[in-house]
Formats: C-alpha cells, structure tokens, sequence
C-alpha cells in the first residue's frame, strides 16, 4: 500500500505475505529447472491447495492505515463490507467467467463448491452471492480488530484447516506476522518524479528502471502504437525482466542492488546494448543476490491524502479452496516463489513474496500529477509503464491511457519469450513486430483493469477505469448545508 500524505511525504505499508516457518527451499518439485518454467512444480503444489498458502499480511496494513490516517473506528469502516457479505451481491457477467474458468479447481473442495457452484454449475450472472461466514469474520475483525486473525481465533481456525489438507500454514505464523514499514523509491522521467514500491515488490524499481531506458527514445514521435515504439517497450520490458529474476527479492535475505537498477547510467549501459532494429536476448546486467489476477484501488481526497493500494491473494480464488470455519478462501503466493534452491526468489521461512505490483503516484513539480496501478500478476508493472507513458508521452487523457491497448514480454525461454500484444495493436505493427524477430502471439488482454486519478491544476480530481475487468470510477462531494439555509426557499430571510 503506497501513501502520500498531505505534507508530501510517501511510505510504503507491506503486508505481503511470507514463507511459513516450516517452508524450505526444497518444497516443491520443479517440473523444468529453466525460467521461467521452472514455477511450474509436480501437482501444482505451489499453486493449488494448501501447500500453497503463505502467510497472508493485508489486513495488518489496512488497519494500520486506518489507525494512523482514518477517521473512522474500524468498526464502522468495515460495515459496508459486512452488508455486502451478509445481503449478498449479483454476480457480474465478468464474475460469471471467471467462476467457469476456475470451476474444475473449484470442484475438488466440497465448502467452496458449495458456495460457488450450487448444484455443480457455476453461479451465474445475475445469481446472488450470499456469504453469512465471511459476515461474520468481518464482523469479529471489526470487533476485536486483525489481532483475531493474527493471534486468534480466526487464525485458528484458518490454521488448523490448511492443515487438515495438509499445509504447513500454523497459527504461529499468523502470530508473528511482522507488518513493514519501507521508504518510497522515486526516479525521473522527462521532467515528472516517478515514486513506486520498494522491494520486494518489483513494480517501483523496475518501472523507474524501464523508464530510464526509453528516456533515450523520442516515443512521441515515434507515435503510439507503432512498431518501434512497441519494439522499444518489449526489449526494455526483457532487460527489466532479467535483472528482476536475477536480483529482485525479499531484501531481508538478499543484497538487492536497487541504486544500480535506478540509476541513469546504469540505464545508459542497457540502452547501448539495444539494437532498433532486431530483437534480443538479454541476460541480467547486475549480480544476483544469492543467499494475473489482483485487486487496485487508488483513492484521493481534497485535503492530500492518495492511497494506491494493490492486494491481493494472488491467483483467482486464490489456493481454490474455502475455510468453512471463516468463510475465508486461503492465498496461493507460495506460486510467486522460485522452487529451485540457490536464487534470489528461493524460498526460505519468514521469506516475504516478491511481486510485481506497481501502485505509483507521479508528480509534477512536486505536485501529484496522477496515480495508478492495477491487477495482472507478473504483467503489472510493464503496464503501470505503458499508461505513464500514454500519460506522458503521447498526452492521452486518463481514460484514453487506462484503455490504450498493451503489449508485454518477460524474454527467457519457453512460453515466457512470447512478446504479447492486444487485439488493440493494428495487424501491420504486429507484421513488423515479427519481423523485427519478436514471437507474436495476439491476446483478448494483456494485465487487468488499470485504475487512476489524474490531478488538474485547479484542484479538480479525474477518475478512470478501463474495460479488462470490473471497475468503476466514483467522486463523492457535498457536505452540511450552509448556516442560515432553511428548506422553505421562498421565505426571506430575517432583515438585520
């Protein structure tokens, strides 16, 4: 969760989840020991089930942020969540899908079967979704605050369930859970500071990072969309992505070279190595440090606060199975771990997840510009980029940028080296794109449904959403009526 405050000062509030104590770094079996094939395991141990289920942190950084910078008890910030779960909501057509997708994981626990697909179909648009034990767990977080998750009896309960099906997840570890506090990174691009996440989320550095290597580039005029322009994008997204599995990680367990990374000179180094002409291979430029589907909000108010907060518990539906007990369905992010021992991702206890998330605020002046971030797994902060550059570059307005077509890369071998673009991106740029040497492969969508807020000099808020998934954007204004209005407006008022 990424704040800026109203005297301007940023921090970083992280409460991604870490390895439980008895996790080691031989858990899994990788099924290849190549990235990035090598997150695939035998059984899907690592992303199904609970011998996927780390230790979950959200709800410790969103009670502190409502400690330190709310209004409002708890209790009462909750209550609109409670409703929802206890009145139950219509399923969305979006909803809809992706219980159908997810239906075959879905089928195999009989207690979220039974919530999610009645009958053995999967509820369907227009279907209510009612979820009286969830209500009831917010209802005793709202009381007793995250200490009942983490040191009681939800966490309990979560704990002895997860083990019943055989994970590792104990209520010592939801005990000693340990909520960080990090600085903000900040970098420069074309005159606008650029402030993200520190590791070990990889959203902040790396977009800093990719953003210095375009820098060299006249993006706008090279124009939107065009073939050089994406070629430039996909081999700054490759070099990124290299350096990301090489060094990238929980900076409690290993040496994360993030002044390098930021710098502008270690940005003209990669960039002298680009070729305009030819996709590449890259290997990453810094040492390692041995030792698609999320939820984004951002929200701005008049006085100065901007939360963007990205959470998540990692895939949809998470480890696909419900704790009856809370109605709760358990994370997957122990899949956001390298399997293999001896890296920079390995997986150690206590070790915390390294994502890709990418809530950024960027300034002008010193002056918030706009904020944004969205779902998407390891896709997110290529198109966190990609919208500050059709911000920036290409003038779009906040809309146009949140809904501009996407394109996206990690390079290595296998699957991953596919250069994805959206249906967006015209047929001839593709053409070239190919031709350029990139593996095409056209998808619906490339992340998810980025949100932002956009701030204009007079003070005014604009807020957007895009199409790629649920998502709407809301201003709320008003306030008591003036002193001395009455409600009858044709009586005069008393002469002085």
């Amino acid at each position: 969760m990424h704040l800026r405050l109203p005297d301007g000062t940023h921090t970083v509030l992280d409460g991604l989840s870490t390895v439980p104590a008895a996790g080691t770094p031989d858990i899994y079996t990788p099924l290849s020991q190549d990235w990035p094939a090598a997150l695939e395991v035998e059984g899907r141990a690592n992303t199904i089930g609970a011998t996927a289920v780390a230790v979950p942190g959200n709800l410790l950084a969103w009670a502190e942020a409502s400690r330190r910078h709310g209004r409002l008890p708890l209790a009462d910030v909750m209550q609109p969540a409670i409703r929802l779960a206890a009145r139950g909501y219509a399923i969305t057509p979006y909803l809809g899908e992706c219980l159908r997708e997810a239906a075959p994981d879905l089928a195999r626990d009989a207690a979220i079967s039974a919530l999610l697909l009645p009958g053995g179909s999967p509820l369907r648009p227009g279907d209510r979704l009612v979820q009286g034990a969830t209500a009831e767990t917010l209802r005793t977080i709202a009381a007793e605050g995250p200490g009942a998750l983490h040191g009681g009896a939800i966490g309990a309960a979560v704990a002895a369930h997860v083990q019943r099906l055989g994970g590792i997840l104990t209520s010592a570890d939801l005990r000693d859970f340990k909520l960080e506090e990090r600085a903000a990174v900040r970098g420069s691009y074309r005159g606008y500071e650029v402030v993200g996440p520190p590791p070990p989320s990889s959203g902040g550095v790396h977009v800093i990072q990719m953003l210095n290597i375009l820098e060299g580039f006249d993006l706008r005029a090279l124009g939107f969309g065009t073939a050089a322009t994406t070629h430039l994008i996909a081999e700054a997204l490759k070099i990124a992505f290299a350096d990301r599995a090489a060094a990238t990680a929980d900076p409690a367990f290993v040496t994360v070279p993030v002044d390098r990374l930021l710098s502008k000179s270690y940005a003209v180094e990669r960039r002298a190595l680009l070729d305009r002409d030819r996709a590449r291979d890259w290997q990453a430029g810094v040492a390692a440090g041995e030792s698609p589907n999320t939820t984004h909000l951002t929200v701005a108010d008049d006085e100065g606060h901007i939360v963007c907060a990205t959470h998540t518990i990692n895939s949809l539906f998470g480890a696909r199975f419900l704790v009856p007990e809370a109605g709760l369905i358990p994370n997957n992010y122990m899949a956001l771990f390298d399997p293999r021992p001896g890296h920079a991702l390995s997986i150690a206890p206590g070790k915390r997840i390294t994502t890709s998330q990418a809530p950024l605020i960027a300034l002008r002046d010193g002056k918030p510009f706009a904020a944004l971030g969205l779902p998407g797994g390891l896709r997110i902060f290529g198109s966190a980029m990609q919208g500050l550059i059709a911000l920036i570059d290409h003038g779009m307005s906040l809309q146009e940028a949140v809904e501009a077509p996407r394109v996206w890369t990690q390079g290595g071998k296998g699957a991953g080296q596919a250069l994805e673009v959206e249906a967006g991106i015209a047929p001839e740029v593709r053409a070239a794109l190919g031709a350029l040497g990139h593996p095409v492969t056209v998808l619906p969508h490339v992340a998810g449904g980025m949100c932002g807020i956009r701030f204009h000099a007079d003070g005014s808020l604009e807020g957007a959403a895009c199409w790629r998934a649920d998502g709407t954007a809301i201003g709320l204004g008003g306030g008591l009526a003036r002193d001395g209005v009455r409600f009858w407006p044709d009586r005069a008022l008393p002469t002085p």
